[in-house]
């Protein structure tokens, strides 16, 4: 048994000790919803997660479903399924994950502060913070 523990806190520090194995696509769920991100690496180091396919694109009419609760209201238009959760996440090698950024909730319209690490069982935690408020959702890596 202790080898089993051992072995799930040796795949949680080997995924959390290296910048770019955030990079990829992932699976999630909200409200019901399945959806998939792709993080990737930008030129300036950073990270950017972009939605990339959702189950339900277009509302009861046949329309796209677009970014309406978007505080940027340049942001507006954008189609639900391209929505940016976020962009210039920092990976923290001392404490050993991603942040330095916020991250963008299109079911509420709101941003906040963003910490990610991999969970012993491999899963991507994103830990989204606001006046003392938290939420977070949990996305699982697609083998490409």
């Amino acid at each position: 048994m202790t080898f089993l523990v051992s072995t799930s806190v040796n795949a949680q520090n080997a995924l959390n000790n290296a910048a770019d194995n955030i990079v990829g696509t992932y699976t999630g769920v909200e409200n019901g919803m399945k959806y998939r991100t792709k993080v990737t690496k930008l030129a300036n180091g950073t990270y950017k997660g972009q939605m990339v396919w959702l189950e339900v694109t277009k509302d009861e009419k046949g329309n796209p479903i677009l970014d309406k609760k978007n505080p940027d209201k340049n942001l507006r238009n954008v189609p639900i399924d391209k929505v940016v959760f976020f962009t210039g996440l920092k990976y923290n090698s001392k404490e050993k994950r991603w942040d330095g950024t916020k991250i963008y909730d299109p079911n509420r319209g709101v941003r906040a502060n963003l910490t990610v690490e991999f969970l012993p069982d491999g899963r991507l935690h994103l830990k989204g913070s606001l006046l003392g408020i938290s939420g977070s959702a949990y996305w699982t890596k697609v083998k490409e």
